[in-house]
């Protein structure tokens, strides 16, 4: 190794002076490995969709861990007996001198002494394409396995780009070339990419997904953080690779001086209480890494534009009043890590962990520059029929009469078309009483909202002030029948919902798609509670069919979970698995991991999974979500929950850990007045104790099953009744075995 380097040092200072030699050397030095990278399956060189392709080029914005990623593949190539090549480009790399580069970087890797002597003697006298070309044919003729990586291609100049792309087209055999550069490079290899001769690896793949991160996460802390927590971790980054090294750092080095990782990781992430603390230590970070290396006027910018969400050129020039500001969110989205996702066309969106450090700041901005900020803003979306977002930033900046009209004539489409239940609470929240009263608009969607939540009470009350309007006609008296029902079902009012829904026969005075697809899936649910799970797929499919992407996605999704719930109930997990799994990545997609109605489809999934027998995948599924279900999950989604997670406890030998669950749900059950939950918590203790043999304490807690249901105020419907005497056989059932009572 020491001849090769004082060969290669000797030829390059001749023609470029010992600075540049030395220049070269390091710039065809690899980097080291992170010392926690993890390996992710399907990023492997070896992945089926990257084996075999002459070239890959790995496109994303700064902190997607592309360099590493690189460094990682450069080691499993290297197991396989691959001379690999490492280049790190630079903006002086002209032609020739991209040409000398890669000869030496084969040199040092194939410890080659004499490998490109030819390119490396010529310092000048060679054309750029044309030294290429000498580096390519030697290449060929060593039959070497070789495998050659550009780290930062974007720093090349134009002429350079394009002798990479030449040398691409050109690649013998023997070659594999993988490169990695930033959004805005431009290699013009769009048809080596059509052609399948270059596969592309883009943010979308080189963002961790959530079961990456618990295994990150889990391998760097182990059981001192929890599930929970990581997930939360998981949000709070976005899967972004660079904040969950910032993250896991910061977690790492919290308890410095007081017992290293294990501190920190209690300090700041053991669980959900301490990820406060984290959240505050990342924005502080992140600021520190990113505005200051702003000047003024882009901090500014960056700053008035965190309020809005999503971004598009045209608003952000509304809002700040920068004629340029075009200009300056395609220039910051090239220099910074800010802009992580692009939404259709022109639109962009911010990093939530730069949009909350900036939000920060903006807060200390003096009140009538927020308020101008909100109020061009609000006026910019309504000219372009962004009616809700409008009515949010009105609110903000004071116009409070505006807001409350635009407030109207948004929310409930927004409801019923995209499931916005959190934006209708919100408004709830700050809409004076007698706002409200005047917009029956708003109102009719505060009731869908509260029916479909722990507080269908309250929607009781909301469809009572409706009927007591003027001018109600049968159109409305049976919307309203429909949002009485959906509080039945989330009361788990079983006979109540069946007597709201049978009301109506077979006669629908609606013809409106949305509310006939509401009406569709209530008949599903009715042949369900009938334990009829065939008919209610049937009700399914003779459901109106409608253009979803107009519109009716979110409530068909209702549907979906339906069908998936009919399929658990008669144990076919494999189906129920095939209509959950997709309908669950649209809602997180459109919703949110930790919107309501996600967390139902997560909580169903999870228990096909466990039956599949892929327990990492539903306890990835439940992670960050028991919260949420507690709150207003629909019953059945939230006992299956909470008996997956009981199982995959015992399972792991957690014992304490299930009963904490069961001890959960049962708390759940009181606390909402659900019964039917606390029956379900009792049931499945029976079946834990079973399995060791305490017959004792599953005749006691069978007697406390008993006791519940010859409670006068329990629940007296044939419904309800059956379905929670199924939950007593099974309770006897567990317990007869525990006794040996064949």
């Amino acid at each position: 190794m020491a001849r090769t380097l004082d060969v290669g040092t000797a030829v390059v200072m001749r023609g470029a002076g010992g600075d540049a030699a030395d220049d070269l050397l390091l710039k065809v030095a690899p980097p080291r490995v992170p010392r926690h990278l993890v390996s992710r399956a399907r990023l492997l060189s070896a992945d089926p969709a990257l084996q075999g392709v002459p070239a890959v080029l790995v496109r994303a914005p700064a902190g997607f861990g592309k360099t590493s990623l690189l460094a990682q593949w450069r080691l499993e190539h290297l197991s396989r007996g691959a001379v690999v090549a490492w280049l790190s480009a630079q903006p002086q790399d002209d032609p020739l001198r991209l040409a000398q580069s890669l000869a030496l970087a084969v040199r040092q890797a194939a410890g080659r002494p004499t490998f490109g002597h030819t390119l490396l003697e010529a310092a000048g006298a060679t054309d750029g394409l044309e030294a290429i070309t000498v580096w390519l044919a030697e290449l060929a003729q060593t039959a070497l396995d070789a495998v050659l990586i550009v780290d930062e291609a974007e720093r090349l100049p134009q002429a350079s780009r394009e002798a990479l792309a030449y040398l691409l087209r050109n690649a013998p055999p023997n070659l594999r070339t993988l490169i990695g550069a930033r959004p805005d490079c431009q290699l013009d290899i769009d048809d080596l990419i059509a052609y399948g001769q270059c596969v592309e690896v883009g943010p979308a793949s080189l963002r961790f997904r959530l079961e990456e991160t618990l295994e990150l996460v889990h391998g760097r802390f182990g059981a001192r953080v929890d599930r929970n927590a990581a997930a939360r971790l998981h949000e709070l980054t976005e899967g972004w690779p660079l904040g969950l090294q910032l993250a896991l750092t910061i977690m790492a080095r919290g308890g410095a001086g007081n017992g290293g990782e294990s501190a920190g990781a209690a300090e700041f992430g053991g669980d959900l209480a301490g990820l406060s603390a984290l959240g505050d230590a990342l924005h502080g970070q992140f600021i520190k890494l990113l505005l200051s290396k702003l000047d003024a006027a882009d901090r500014d910018f960056l700053v008035r534009i965190s309020v809005l969400d999503p971004l598009h050129p045209q608003l952000c020039r509304a809002a700040t009043g920068h004629a340029d500001a075009a200009e300056r969110l395609a220039r910051l989205g090239r220099d910074t890590p800010v802009f992580v996702a692009a939404e259709q066309g022109d639109w962009l969106r911010m990093h939530a962990l730069a949009r909350d450090a900036l939000r920060q700041i903006f807060a200390g901005l003096p009140p009538a520059e927020q308020a101008q900020v909100h109020a061009s803003a609000s006026h910019w979306l309504a000219e372009h029929g962004l009616v809700e977002q409008a009515a949010r930033h009105a609110l903000t900046a004071g116009e409070h009469p505006r807001a409350y009209e635009l407030a109207e004539r948004s929310l409930y489409e927004s409801l019923m078309r995209n499931g916005r239940q959190g934006a209708v609470l919100d408004w709830l929240a700050q809409l004076p009483a007698q706002e409200l009263d005047a917009r029956p608009r708003l109102l009719l969607a505060a009731a869908w909202t509260l029916a479909a939540s722990e507080r269908h009470e309250e929607a009781l009350r909301m469809v009572d002030r409706i009927l007591a309007l003027p001018g109600v006609d049968d159109a409305l008296r049976f919307e309203c029948s429909l949002v009485l029902g959906g509080a039945a079902v989330f009361a788990d009012d079983l006979d109540r919902f069946a007597q709201t829904h049978d009301a109506w026969g077979t006669t629908v005075p609606v013809r409106d798609p949305l509310l006939l697809q509401v009406h569709a899936n209530r008949m599903a649910y009715r042949a369900l509670i009938d334990g009829e799970p065939a008919l209610a797929r049937l009700r399914q499919q003779q459901a109106p069919r409608g253009d979803f992407s107009q519109g009716m996605g979110y409530i068909a999704r209702w549907g979906e979970l339906l069908v998936g719930l009919s399929y658990i109930w008669e144990g076919q997990v494999l189906l129920a698995d095939s209509i959950l799994r997709p309908a669950l990545a649209k809602a997180e997609g459109e919703l949110g991991r930790r919107a309501r109605f996600t967390c139902m489809l997560a909580a169903l999934a999870a228990a096909a999974a466990w039956e599949r027998n892929a327990p990492a995948e539903a306890a990835a599924l439940l992670a960050d979500r028991f919260d949420v279900l507690e709150r207003g999950g629909m019953p059945e989604p939230l006992m299956l929950a909470y008996r997956t997670g009981a199982r995959m406890a015992l399972a792991e030998g957690a014992e304490h850990r299930a009963l904490e669950l069961l001890d959960a749900l049962d708390a759940v059950g009181a606390a909402r007045k659900l019964p039917r939950l606390r029956i379900a918590s009792l049931t499945e203790k029976v079946r834990l104790h079973a399995r060791h043999g305490h017959a004792q304490t599953c005749r006691e807690l069978c007697e406390r099953i008993d006791a519940m249901l010859a409670d006068p105020a329990m629940p007296q419907g044939r419904y309800w009744r059956g379905n929670v005497n199924v939950w007593r056989d099974l309770a006897q059932g567990y317990a007869a075995v525990a006794a040996r009572d064949w």
